[in-house]
């Protein structure tokens, strides 16, 4: 069987095991490690080779730009002192940590492929343990953090690795000069990839009337992002999670709502695709890894990918905890302050989330083969098989103690999102009846139409303020209906009169969502809401839309408005 059809047909598989990982509740990414690891137990299947670089462009940048446009920059705002904590002096800790364990265990660890396997391994992934905080219902300060973190902790690692891999493919490296390179590549790359989400934004006005158009936009905009700034000699990563998180700022406000639900879809999709290819190709590479390492014994391998997982989770914890209150200490001291410390139950439950991921597998599958005098990198499999075999003990081992250690430190949701889910709801209720008071919309020929939307929307006003007041109280349902039963035209002037009040209801409705759209905007732009929160409600706004724009109508938006207008006006 070729390459590529096998490819095809794991990618099918997992499509399955993506359904078995929603029916038994575990994370994704957990299982597809343990269908790499078993794919690469089948005897006889063919390697799969792409050069480093490829393989490199083709998974990082578009993972970045995926986690960055859905990311809350509002929160990125918020929690930025833990965030950067984090993401860049606790990854280069780390980085440090296991380079040291890494250079003292084996000798075909030189200095340069130590610190690579340490940018490698440092950074946890986000995806994995946002997967399980979702049946968790942690704090929503706890996903704010872990979520950040995730976002640029792969920035910081990235950064580390091309230095490391530069000074193991070259034989040179200066520490002075890869910290300037390290700050100077860091600035320029934000620098440009802020500009790239400028530039698309704008590419995206004169695009949105087309949505496959924005769409092919959107997929091609991580890739220019990388290229740019790499060309230039800054950092690609950086670039991309700007222009990510620059873009999902501006970009939604220019587009429409059929091409803001394709862009979703397709992310979701592509995402998808990404993560389940990466472990599909290092299952494919295991074997020819192994068979590179035969000169050792596997209890060795295994000896010193334990020695390397508990490093990572030790050193996390160490950090992590004293680190938290020393900086929240010395802050407030330094602003004269009274901010409370964190509960050291929250600081402890995030200092076990340190689940890594494919985002490591990618790095050290893109591992050049040789360095510039030919020879083999150093201890190039030795770094892929400690990789894979980090991630499996974190993710299948250590994941699943999150719940139980969830409940043992009696950490729950704060119920936050909801509130602000039902203000947002409310403000944009408010602003469309708002709509309703234009002189345009009051003069309307058909005013049976302006009172039943005003009806409709009082009543779905009344139940999110109820919501708002008793959270807890109110009840499911989202609409109330207020008519049981429709009638149906019994002539033709009946049914023109129907026809001609749809067309008025669409007028009037595209009016109120136009104005509940902009309501939920500024929430998110005073900051009252986060960008997720944002995002779900202008989902619902956006569907709604689209029925609206159908040709064929369907049921309670359109087609039956005369109906349930003659029932509200009787």
């Amino acid at each position: 069987m070729a390459a590529l059809e096998l490819v095809l047909i794991l990618l099918a598989v997992s499509a399955v095991l993506r359904l078995i990982a929603e029916r038994l509740r575990v994370p994704y990414a957990a299982i597809l490690v343990v269908g790499g690891l078993l794919l690469a137990l089948v005897p006889g299947l063919p390697r799969v080779t792409l050069p480093p670089d490829v393989l490199f462009l083709v998974f990082i940048p578009p993972l970045l730009y995926s986690g960055a446009i859905a990311y809350p920059l509002r929160d990125f705002r918020r929690e930025f002192g833990p965030i950067l904590r984090l993401s860049v002096i606790l990854v280069l800790v780390s980085t440090a940590a296991v380079a040291v364990v890494a250079h003292r265990m084996h000798p075909a660890f030189t200095w340069a492929a130590a610190i690579t396997l340490g940018a490698i391994i440092s950074p946890p992934d986000p995806v994995a343990i946002l997967s399980i905080m979702r049946s968790l219902r942690v704090p929503r300060e706890i996903v704010s953090i872990l979520e950040g973190e995730g976002l640029v902790n792969d920035a910081t690692a990235l950064v580390t690795y091309r230095l490391a891999v530069a000074a193991a493919v070259t034989g040179i490296f200066s520490p002075s000069q890869a910290a300037v390179d390290f700050l100077l590549g860091g600035v320029g790359g934000a620098i440009i990839g802020v500009l790239m989400g400028i530039i698309v934004a704008r590419v995206h006005r004169f695009t949105r009337i087309v949505p496959v158009v924005s769409n092919t936009v959107s997929l091609l905009t991580p890739f220019a992002s990388y290229l740019l700034a790499d060309s230039v000699g800054a950092s690609g990563v950086l670039s991309v999670v700007a222009t990510g998180l620059y873009a999902a700022r501006i970009v939604p406000n220019v587009i429409g709502s059929e091409t803001r639900q394709q862009i979703f879809s397709t992310w979701t999709v592509v995402t998808f695709l990404l993560e389940s290819l990466v472990f599909i190709l290092v299952g494919l590479e295991l074997p020819y890894v192994l068979r590179a390492l035969d000169r050792f014994p596997l209890s060795l391998l295994l000896r010193e990918a334990a020695i390397v997982s508990l490093c990572v989770v030790l050193v996390r914890i160490a950090w992590v905890m004293p680190s938290t209150y020393v900086f929240r200490i010395f802050f407030r001291w330094l602003r004269h302050g009274k901010e409370p410390l964190p509960p050291w139950r929250s600081v402890f439950f995030i200092s076990w989330a340190g689940l890594r991921g494919g985002d490591s597998l990618v790095l050290a599958l893109s591992l050049p083969l040789q360095t510039a005098s030919g020879a083999r990198f150093p201890a190039r499999e030795q770094i892929i098989f400690i990789t894979f075999c980090v991630i499996f003990i974190t993710l299948v081992i250590q994941g699943p103690t999150l719940a139980p250690v969830a409940r043992w430190l009696g950490i729950g949701a704060d119920g936050s999102e909801e509130v602000e889910d039902t203000h947002a709801h409310l403000a944009a209720a408010e602003a469309g009846l708002r709509i309703l008071d234009d002189p345009a919309i009051k003069t309307s020929p058909y005013p049976e139409v302006v009172r039943y939307l005003r009806q409709r929307h009082k009543q779905r006003a009344r139940r999110w303020a109820a919501r708002e007041a008793e959270p807890h109280e109110a009840e499911n349902d989202d609409i109330a209906h207020d008519h049981d039963h429709f009638t149906i035209a019994p002539s033709h002037e009946a049914a023109e009169i129907d026809e001609r009040r749809s067309v008025e209801y669409r007028r009037v409705r595209g009016a109120m969502l136009r104005a509940e759209q902009s309501a939920v905007l500024e929430l998110r732009d005073r900051g009252v809401i986060g960008d997720d929160v944002m995002r779900r409600i202008q989902r619902e706004l956006d569907l709604e839309t689209l029925l609206l724009e159908t040709s064929e109508p369907v049921i309670e938006t359109v087609s039956e408005v005369p109906s349930a207008i003659d029932a509200a006006s009787r």
